[in-house]
């Protein structure tokens, strides 16, 4: 842990030294810094801040820009600096405005002259622009591998559902029965086309802004190609103008997030349902539930209920951005500074919410009678009858409407749907027969559908495209 830096004080203001202080008279007013400073969180991003810094000077010295002695010289210093961050040792003075301004002040402090060379041909716009490319890709990695953990989950309790069924719904009605199974892996393959998203973003980010400069480029003879080869780019810029204007992958990034949390918020209405009494489909183990300050009979589903929650948050932060870049005239704006805090706010929040629900749902236990007696309505078999009926060479539609009829003598009390089907000439008791509990359910056999055999061709699948996603995340 990184120890937090104080807010500037007055009289630190007027002392502090700034990187742009040849051009000005006096310095900085204590209101200036303490409205501008980023330090409080761009800090996380020291890692990614030594690395580029790294490769930087190891560029300059392959142009021959610095010697081999002042790269080793700040190599070295880069060094120390990566042990004190690491440790909390790291000592913040007023004049470290953000995370930037604070290594090179401490690689100067150790390295002298040397150190004030790390800078060469480099702008905090092409500066910062890396570091937060570099942070995005192994955040929206870790997120992804995270997604799999939630997907293996679900893998797991769709493999031991078996043949417990539940109502499927539509319009919150119920409408067909389904596996167990088959209502998991539908949220499995809704994250599968997250990790889908998080990839691709991955891979349009993964160009090297270093060496654009503040908008230009330099006249120096810097090296682009090698520096972004050195810090694991794919690619390097062709434009410096928008090399350090570009936050399209931070607005993607935030919109991937957004929709992982979307899904997640879906699996928390589930379980917020399916965790009532009302329902009584699932029970939370007791360390993925919270109690009541006032009710001693209660059990919470925080979890899910903060899945559902917080999604507003994330998409909050998304539209805020994209609010903020609307507007900007190329090149760098200091506006760009919000770019941060709402992508590792989002980064944050998922990351917490995936590992949560992942451990909710896998220490749950579900009910199996109270979901295969709210399925075993007879009118969930109508359609099954009407397809019996088509089958015979009824049109669908005038099948339809004579379940219809059927299910609407049954609600008005005139017999139980099974008894008006055995006394139908059109129907008769082999019909009525598909209205007996846990048949319907056996009747889906279309490739996807959710009856036994389709699904567990489904979660072969579904296995697969885990196994797929692991490996496309950490290439071997």
């Amino acid at each position: 842990m990184t120890s937090t830096p104080e807010q500037p004080s007055a009289t630190g203001a007027e002392s502090a030294k700034t990187l742009w202080h040849g051009r000005f008279e006096g310095g900085p007013a204590a209101e200036l810094l303490a409205y501008t400073v980023s330090l409080p969180f761009d800090q996380r991003l020291w890692s990614e801040d030594i690395a580029g810094s790294r490769a930087h000077v190891r560029g300059l010295a392959r142009q021959s820009i610095i010697s081999d002695i002042e790269r080793d010289a700040v190599l070295s210093a880069l060094d120390t600096t990566t042990a004190e961050l690491s440790a909390g040792t790291f000592h913040y003075v007023d004049s470290d405005e953000d995370i930037h301004t604070a290594v090179e002040r401490r690689v100067t402090e150790l390295s002298g002259a040397a150190g004030a060379k790390l800078h060469t041909g480099r702008s905090r716009n092409d500066q910062c622009a890396t570091d937060l490319r570099l942070y995005t890709k192994r955040a929206l990695r870790d997120v992804a591998r995270r997604v799999v953990g939630l997907q293996q989950v679900l893998l797991d309790r769709a493999a031991r559902a078996g043949d417990v069924y539940l109502p499927g719904y539509t319009h919150l009605q119920r409408a067909q029965p389904i596996l167990l199974a088959h209502h998991l892996l539908a949220h499995g393959w809704a994250l599968s086309r997250d990790v889908d998203r998080l990839l691709a973003t991955i891979e349009r980010l993964d160009v090297s802004p270093l060496g654009a400069g503040a908008l230009a480029g330099s006249s120096l003879p810097l090296d682009p190609l090698g520096t972004a080869l050195d810090l694991g780019f794919a690619r390097v810029f062709e434009n410096s103008l928008d090399a350090v204007s570009d936050r399209d992958y931070v607005a993607e990034a935030l919109f991937d997030l957004a929709l992982v949390a979307i899904h997640l918020s879906r699996i928390g209405e589930e379980w917020v349902l399916w965790t009532s009494e009302e329902f009584g489909f699932a029970r939370l183990d007791d360390g993925y539930a919270t109690g009541s300050s006032m009710l001693p009979q209660k059990k919470n589903p925080d979890i899910a209920e903060l899945a559902r929650g917080k999604t507003g948050r994330l998409i909050g932060n998304l539209t805020g951005l994209l609010v903020t870049l609307k507007g900007l005239p190329l090149a760098y704006n200091r506006d760009l500074q919000e770019d941060k805090e709402p992508l590792f706010d989002s980064v944050d929040q998922i990351s917490l919410a995936l590992g949560a629900l992942a451990g909710m749902i896998a220490t749950a236990t579900f009910v199996p009678q109270r979901m295969q007696a709210a399925a075993d309505s007879e009118t969930g078999a109508a359609t099954d009858l009407a397809e019996w009926l088509v089958q015979r060479g009824t049109p669908f539609r005038d099948a339809h409407a004579v379940v219809g009829k059927l299910v609407r003598q049954t609600l008005a009390g005139e017999g139980s749907l099974a008894q008006l089907v055995a006394g139908d000439d059109r129907l008769g008791p082999d019909a009525a027969a598909l209205v007996a509990p846990g048949v319907s359910v056996t009747r889906r056999t279309t490739p996807g559908g959710a009856g036994p055999q389709a699904v567990a061709i489904q979660i072969e699948r579904f296995r697969a495209q885990v196994d797929s996603d692991l490996g496309r995340i950490d290439p071997s």
